[in-house]
Parts: C-alpha cells; sequence; structure tokens
C-alpha cells in the first residue's frame, strides 16, 4: 500500500504543484481529486515556467500516468486546450492522460451563472470558470457526466433539461437560448471525440493499481480553508480540498491512504473574497507581494499577504491528519528585520486558540503575534538547513512547535532542484 496526498494548508497558492512535481519522480500514478479548472499549478518546463489548470502536475515525467477523477468538474473546452498546450511542448499525453467517465461537465451556461451570482449575491471572488454552477447540478441531480456527454442522444436531452431549468437566468441575462444550444451543439462533436480515448473507469484503475502496491500522489486543488464544509464558509471552493475528499472524489478507501503531506508558504496569503485576521495593508504586504511573486496563477489577481497564521494551520493538521510538511517561499521573507506569527486570536476579551467557525469572529477578531528576529541574505541554492540563517532556523523550528507537525521539506525557489532535505531519507511511499 503506497499513497500519499499532498494538500494545501492554507487558502491555496501554497506551492503545491512544484512539490507535486519534485515527488512525482518516485510515483506510478499522479492524481487529481477535487475542483476543475479553477486551480492553477506553475511549472518549470526547460527553465520556462508554464500553468496547468486540470492536467495534474507529474505530466512533465514522460513515464507516469495522470487521472482526474470523478470528483472534478471538467470543461471539455479547458482540457482539450491543456492538452494541445502540452502536445506543443511535446509533452507526450497518449495513454497517459485519463479521465473518470463520471466527472461532471462544465458547460457555457454554468459560466454565465456563475458571473451572475458572482456579481449578485455575497461577492466571493470566484474565478467565474462556472465550478460553483456545475458543482451546484450535480447535488441537485442536474449534472452531465462524462458518460452522458459521449452518448450524444442522452447528451441533447439533458442540456435541453438544463436549458429549461435555467431559463429563468440565462432569460434575465438576455442569452438566447436556443443560441447558447446550437453554440454547445457545434462544437460538440469535436469535444466529445477528443476527449473519448481519455475517459476510463479511474476508480478501478485506482483499486488495480493499489492492489498492485503501485505509488499512488494525490493532488489537491486550493486550500484547506477553502474547503466547503471546514474552510471560512462561505468564502470557499465548491469542493472538498481536504484528505476526506479523496475517498469521495476518487473512489479510494480511507484506509488505504498512508502518508499526508501539507504544503505551507511561510507567510500567509489569499486570493478574493473573505476573512484574513493577519492581512498585511502596509510596505511588509507589499514587500511581501513582490518579493514572492503573489499574483494568482488561473486569474492574475494580486494576491492578500499577511503574517504565518498558526491557527489555520493547526486547523489544516487536524482536519486532515497531516504528518509531514513542506515549507514554501522562506527565501521570500529574507531581508525582514523582525517577523510575526499569529499564534491565536483575540475578540472581544475572549482569546481562540483554535480556529473559530464563527463569520463574525473570523471577520472582526485581532491577531495575538508573537515576534522573532528577522533574517538577510541570500538563501537560495542552500541544501542543508543548517547552513540557513540561525534566525531563519529558528523561525521553522517554531512554526514546527505551533502546528505540530515537523517541516521535513523546505522549499526555495520555483525550480525542482531548490530543496532542502530537513529530514533525510524521509520514506514518502
Amino acid at each position: 500500500m503506497s499513497v500519499l496526498v499532498v494538500l494545501g494548508t492554507q487558502w491555496g497558492d501554497e506551492g503545491k504543484g512544484k512539490v507535486v512535481h519534485y515527488l512525482a519522480e518516485q510515483a506510478d500514478y499522479i492524481v487529481r481529486y477535487q475542483g476543475g479548472n479553477n486551480a492553477g499549478h506553475t511549472l518549470i518546463y526547460q527553465g520556462v515556467p508554464f500553468v496547468l489548470h486540470l492536467i495534474p502536475s507529474g505530466i512533465l515525467f514522460p513515464d507516469k500516468r495522470c487521472l482526474i477523477t470523478n470528483g472534478v468538474v471538467i470543461d471539455p473546452k479547458a482540457f482539450k486546450s491543456e492538452i494541445d498546450i502540452l502536445s506543443n511542448k511535446n509533452i507526450s499525453t497518449c495513454g497517459r492522460v485519463f479521465i473518470s467517465e463520471q466527472a461532471h461537465i462544465i458547460l457555457p451556461y454554468h459560466r454565465i451563472i456563475d458571473s451572475v451570482f458572482e456579481s449578485c449575491n455575497i461577492k466571493i471572488g470566484t474565478t467565474k470558470k462556472g465550478i460553483g454552477p456545475a458543482y451546484a447540478d450535480k447535488v441537485n441531480r442536474l449534472g452531465i457526466r462524462v458518460v452522458d456527454y459521449l452518448e450524444k442522444y442522452v447528451f441533447e436531452e439533458l442540456l435541453e433539461n438544463n436549458l429549461e431549468a435555467k431559463y429563468p437566468i440565462l432569460h434575465d441575462q438576455n442569452i438566447n437560448i436556443s443560441e447558447l444550444k446550437r453554440e454547445i451543439m457545434n462544437e460538440y462533436n469535436e469535444l466529445a471525440d477528443f476527449i473519448r480515448p481519455f475517459v476510463v473507469d479511474t476508480r478501478l484503475l485506482l483499486e488495480k493499481a493499489i492492489s498492485r502496491n503501485e505509488k499512488i500522489l494525490f493532488e489537491s486543488a486550493q486550500g484547506t480553508l477553502l474547503d466547503l464544509d471546514f474552510g471560512t464558509y462561505p468564502f470557499v471552493t465548491s469542493s472538498n480540498p481536504t484528505v476526506g475528499g479523496i475517498c469521495c472524489g476518487a473512489g479510494v478507501e480511507p484506509s488505504k491512504i498512508q502518508n499526508i503531506l501539507g504544503v505551507v508558504k511561510a507567510y500567509t496569503t489569499r486570493v478574493g473574497e473573505g476573512p484574513f485576521i493577519t492581512e498585511l495593508f502596509d510596505n511588509v504586504g507589499n514587500f511581501l507581494r513582490d518579493k514572492g511573486q503573489e499574483y494568482g496563477a488561473t486569474t492574475g489577481r494580486p494576491r492578500r499577504c499577511g503574517w504565518f497564521d498558526s491557527v489555520i494551520v493547526r486547523h489544516s493538521v487536524k482536519v486532515n491528519g497531516i504528518n509531514h510538511l513542506i515549507l514554501t517561499k522562506l527565501d521570500c521573507m529574507s531581508g525582514l528585520d523582525t517577523m510575526k506569527i499569529c499564534v491565536a486570536y483575540k475578540y472581544k476579551g475572549n482569546v481562540y486558540n483554535e480556529f473559530p467557525a464563527s463569520r463574525t469572529i473570523q471577520k472582526y477578531a485581532t491577531p495575538i503575534y508573537e515576534e522573532v528576529k528577522g533574517f538577510e541574505g541570500q538563501i537560495k541554492g542552500i541544501t542543508n538547513f543548517n547552513k540557513l540563517p540561525i534566525n531563519a532556523q529558528k523561525y521553522v523550528k517554531r512554526l514546527e512547535q505551533l502546528v505540530g507537525v515537523k517541516i521535513d521539506l523546505i522549499s526555495l525557489g520555483r525550480k525542482r532542484s531548490e530543496v532542502i532535505e530537513v529530514t533525510e531519507n524521509v520514506k514518502w511511499f
């Protein structure tokens, strides 16, 4: 049994793509189990960065199999575009990329509805890719799965039903329903024929792989604080990027999950709306944004930046049962005289050491900080923990104490080689 999960411990953008790329060499299968093309994983290929949204990060290794399972929502056009990008880079996907026949698909009306809801309801800050409305259709039992999409007559009937159900919203937006249906059907044959060779029963594929003791690496999108149940609701994504999402999103038994690796940034960032207790609005926030190149891989939006929040990371550790951590972007903090760590929250005289569910407390609480000395100098290229500046080492050790899990790896850049193995010879699989 060799199953490893890599997931985010903050609000996403922790550097999971680089981590998965680093570990994928040891794996046989790399698997996406939730989310959609609202995710963005930046990889370095032949010295040039590029972004993947749906295809798992392990695709850069020629002998790895990449799965997109039933918990993911798939935009056929976005999937084709991503495959075309990889083909143009001479990266083979034939016989290596598989999508679940039970995954639900995103259609143009989902994107329209996403934009409508974003402008009319509570502003969430979605990517407007249609992710939420596609998941809503799934829950409302209106969804169209990949297996349905590939049967043209089934698809047309379901499409008619969906357009009828959504008529009031689309009509209010002056959308011509007949033209929209014609647009969808005009590109249907090309898209359906394109994705057909990739479609399999991914649950069965994984079951057989696990029975053969092959190495499976699960890659989450977003982060724990964007989880539909355990995040900063309602400012969350529409799926479960936590470890529990694997069981429903890929059909894998809980007992098969062996190691859970949380990815955590040395400071905290967030894209979009929602509470962010340690957010900075000063020169330090600008410093971190500039040093960390904190702009969304999917949206290009500048990320909100703040001090490390140990409350949310402890929350993530407990929710997911994390037993390993990798710390990213420590190098981006070099040059700060003083660093702060949030150790608890305070609201109306009460101290909160655990992450509160209350929207009011999440919005209005103030951070309780612990100050530590900063460090100077270029630390990229260092591969030995003991070679880091002493204050950088102390910072890492203090984070470990506060979140309760050892930091086994430190990433100091986007390149796969820019990693410090704090704990040597960790058996990931």
